[in-house]
């Protein structure tokens, strides 16, 4: 996309949030729901198909623009990303990536208009962010595949009309190399979701549990139309969410400061504002600057991503970064608001536990040391190698 016309779009989803969704953010987190007019404003805007393809009706960011993106939107409440997040990334990617062209033709045009809502059901009781012990089995019947198993924790499930399944379909003792992935409709019978989970914080955004019980499908259903795909299919959709999670703990971090440094600026101890007081200062300061490092991480990443020079240690490491830095900064922010702070009408208090789950998603933090350590060893033992 053009500069300015980006520019054009950045502009418009901060005027959104500003003028709409922020001043929505109590009633979100009353109802547990996002209201009706704001999912119509982000289909109209074009958000739910933001790094879609052109063809099928997406936006097309880069990735260096989807981070700058998700930076926007991380200054609101999280519910709202949520809604269209999954079709943009770990699930519309997957058919973006490896889906056959009567697929993405199938599903990706609904799905960037905001008429399609996808899932992405990979993680189980005993395969979270390593999915070798995925017990989920698709067996070959006739000219399709029988699935049985249960996903959890799985994002817009409640809603979902598609949902894009992990399940095994060689000999588990290959581990990762035999799983695949398909399409799974929502009205496809023996397929039930059960009720939404009460969760710490990030209201309005729903995961549930999804059971599949003799799920039968064609051939047609299996992504790529062939076997054992699955799990890079997986791990490339999950490498781009990182960075895009990384952008929002930014964005997360940089409404903290703002509600922080406000709240210092009017609220007076003693007759003084605290905003004098040196350790107040200190905290403000500490959180300004790690949110200027995660900043200018993420965008670096972004950048070496869409070069191609970097698709696995910088997404981890920023991702690992600016989900700790987000838990940090909401941590003072509470400290910095008093009592006031732990007061469930303040944004600090729903940020501090909304924040709590960015460390979880997408991999944990410590799957995220794993994968950069790999990555480092890996490029000491053969200096040329990049990926």
């Amino acid at each position: 996309m053009e500069t300015a016309e980006f520019d054009a779009v950045l502009a418009t989803v901060r005027d959104l949030l500003d003028s709409e969704v922020i001043p929505a953010e109590r009633e979100i987190e009353e109802t547990d729901r996002v209201p009706d007019r704001l999912r119509r404003k982000a289909a109209d805007m074009g958000l739910f198909g933001y790094a879609l393809p052109e063809r099928h009706g997406g936006l097309d960011l880069s990735m260096t623009e989807e981070v700058r993106l998700a930076i926007e939107l991380g200054r609101g409440p999280i519910a709202f990303r949520s809604m269209f997040g999954t079709n943009n990334g770990i699930a519309g990617q997957v058919l973006v990536n490896f889906g056959t062209p009567q697929q993405q033709e199938r599903w990706l045009p609904g799905m960037a208009a905001g008429e399609v809502i996808g899932a992405f059901a990979l993680t189980e009781p005993e395969a979270g962010s390593d999915p070798s012990g995925l017990t989920t089995k698709a067996v070959r019947d006739g000219d399709g595949y029988l699935i049985n198993g249960a996903k959890r924790f799985i994002t817009n499930a409640d809603v979902a009309d598609v949902f894009l399944v992990f399940a095994r379909t060689g000999d588990p003792a290959d581990g990762n190399r035999s799983i695949s992935v398909f399409a799974v409709p929502r009205d496809t019978p023996g397929l039930s979701v059960g009720p939404s989970d009460q969760k710490m914080g990030q209201r309005g955004a729903h995961t549930a549990e999804v059971w599949f019980d003799s799920v039968r499908v064609g051939a047609d259903a299996l992504v790529g139309g062939r076997e054992n795909d699955g799990f890079a299919a997986a791990m490339r959709s999950l490498a781009k969410g990182r960075l895009h999670m990384a952008g929002i703990a930014v964005g997360m971090a940089d409404r903290l400061i703002e509600e922080s440094t406000r709240h210092a600026l009017v609220t007076r101890q003693g007759g003084t504002p605290i905003a004098d007081f040196q350790l107040v200062q200190a905290m403000l300061a500490d959180c300004a600057t790690e949110a200027y490092a995660g900043r200018a991480m993420v965008l670096a990443a972004a950048r070496e991503f869409d070069a191609g020079t970097d698709t696995r240690l910088a997404p981890s490491a920023a991702k690992l970064w600016c989900t700790e830095m987000a838990g940090r900064v909401a941590d003072r922010a509470v400290q910095i608001h008093g009592g006031s702070g732990y007061l469930r009408e303040s944004a600090a208090e729903r940020f501090y536990r909304d924040a709590r789950l960015l460390r979880l998603y997408e991999g944990t933090s410590e799957i995220q040391r794993v994968i950069v350590a790999r990555q480092l060893l890996r490029r000491h033992a053969e200096p040329k190698g990049r990926s």
